[in-house]
Formats: structure tokens, sequence, C-alpha cells
């Protein structure tokens, strides 16, 4: 089935947010699957395949970028602030509520990694979503940091006290990469990180691999698995038995706790759902998953 892409944008807190709506051709007020991607990364970057796999299948999607990413507006540039980006999402979800071109009443929410997470939230709070895919998600801050080690932990805290300082004094950020080497100051830094990244990193949008290190003071105590028991919507956990940023166990873990939750659990690293050969395996998965509770 084709598709066309538009080009949209919607406000939050004074801030405009760069998004792209794909509808289905021919199919009139389709449902639709908001969209936004994991730590750092931008909307270009491996989630238009997923959005036209669920175009032909009759979903339209919106992909979103957050706040101080890509063309969104925002300062500092590539802040991952958890309360922001949760705020953005329960924006973009009114936003698809009062779309023209597409059913209101039925919304699904679709994250990966750190928007894995984000998605559990927001579900929990937002009684109205129909479904949600999270897929290989942030889970548990504190089980996430125990796996990557007190060295992890240590460098995060002295590099987000650094950056925090600078912040209260009104001094540009102190920034670190987003992913890296093993031995780096890198927030994402097993040894599959930095080649798995930026393989799909696309650098058609504005993008460094740099974020304000302030996010290392509170990403340990983020724990969206608390709030599974809340989401009373079918969910789709996508697991990977090799995935070295989160916890197999923990994911497995927070989707017992949804009362409606399906696990998909796959042999695979974090990476690998977004690119061949897996890539077909997955995006099929998820798109049976919401036809299923979107056009059943």
């Amino acid at each position: 089935m084709s598709f066309q892409r538009l080009d949209l944008t919607f406000e939050v807190k004074g801030e405009t947010l760069q998004a792209w709506l794909y509808l289905p051709e021919g199919v009139k007020k389709p449902p639709v699957v908001v969209m936004a991607h994991g730590f750092g990364a931008l909307r270009n970057f491996g989630l238009q395949p997923f959005a036209e796999n669920f175009a032909a299948r009759g979903l339209a999607s919106l992909l979103f970028d957050y706040r101080c990413f890509g063309q969104s507006g925002g300062k500092p540039r590539q802040l991952v602030s958890i309360g922001g980006q949760l705020a953005d999402w329960r924006a973009a979800v009114h936003f698809a509520q009062g779309l023209d071109q597409v059913d209101g009443e039925r919304i699904a929410l679709w994250g990966s990694s750190f928007s894995g997470g984000h998605v559990v939230v927001t579900a929990a709070r937002d009684g109205g979503i129909r479904a949600v895919v999270s897929q290989v998600p942030h889970v548990d801050g504190m089980a996430s940091a125990r796996r990557l080690g007190l060295g992890f932990i240590a460098k995060g805290m002295v590099d987000g006290i650094k950056d925090l300082f600078r912040a209260v004094l009104g001094r540009e950020p102190h920034y670190v990469p987003i992913a890296g080497p093993p031995d780096s100051r890198a927030f994402l830094r097993t040894p599959d990180c930095e080649d798995g990244y930026m393989a799909i990193v696309n650098d058609d949008a504005p993008w460094t691999n740099a974020f304000p290190a302030r996010t290392f003071l509170w990403v340990a105590g983020y724990r969206p698995t608390a709030s599974a028991p809340l989401v009373k919507c079918p969910m789709l956990v996508v697991a990977g038995r090799g995935d070295s940023l989160i916890p197999y166990d923990a994911v497995v873990k927070m989707a017992k706790k949804v009362p409606r939750g399906e696990i998909l659990k796959l042999d695979c690293g974090h990476f690998d759902p977004y690119v061949e050969p897996l890539f077909p395996t997955v995006v099929k998965a998820e798109a049976d998953f919401l036809a299923r509770h979107l056009l059943g």
C-alpha cells in the first residue's frame, strides 16, 4: 500500500516540535500510531521503515522529534529531559487526537529503548490509548546502572554534577557523548553501542553525538516498570536476550506486570530490531499486533 508523508508541527510550552504524519493511501480516518525514538535519537534514525510498514497495514503514524532535538525548538540542544520528553509525548497524543486526517479515538503508542519506557508511563496516565508497542525498552534505571557497573555510575555522577553547576551559573552545558566505546564517558558504552547506534544515524537532520551530562543525575531513578500495572490497554513488549544495555530479566518482569501484556522474546542485541536481518521479523510482529487491536 502506498502512503503520503506530511510535514506537521505542534507546540509544547512555547516551543515548536517537528513531526511527520504517514497516511496510508485510500484509507479514510485510519488509526494512528504515535512514535518517537530512544536516547538522543531523531525520528529519521530508522523509524521511517516502521511507519512505512504500518502504512502498508492501513495504519497512520505520527513521528515527532523531542524538544531540543533535530529541527524542533528548545535549549539547551540535545538535552534528554525525562519530564520534558514525557510532556512532549502527552502533547503529541493530544495533537494526534485532533488531526482531521486520522481517527483520534484509535491511538497507539510505539517506543523503543528510552522511549520504550516513555510509552509505558504515558499509557498508564492516559486511559484512552488503544495499544502500546514497547521495543527493547528502558524499564528500570537502577537495574541498568547496576549492570553497567560502579565505574559507569561514578563517571556519570561526576559529569552530571559538573554540567548542573554550569547550568546554575548560566554557562554552556558540559556535553558528553551519547554513544561511544566501553572506556569512554559516553552514556551508551557497552561493546556494541558505538557501532550499533551509528548504524542508525542519518545525517539528513542536525545532530551531534553529545548531550548535556546532567541527565546522568536523574536517569537511574527513572523506573517505567513501576507504571506497568496501570496500563490497561494491550501492550506488546519486545525483549532481546542479548541486550547489553537493558537487563533482559527486567524487561520480562515488566511485561508480566501489564494486565494485558504480551512479550516477544528474541535472540538479539539492543540495536538489532532496527536493521537487517531481524527488522522484517520485528516489524511484522508489531504491525500484526497493532492491526489486531486498532483495526479488528
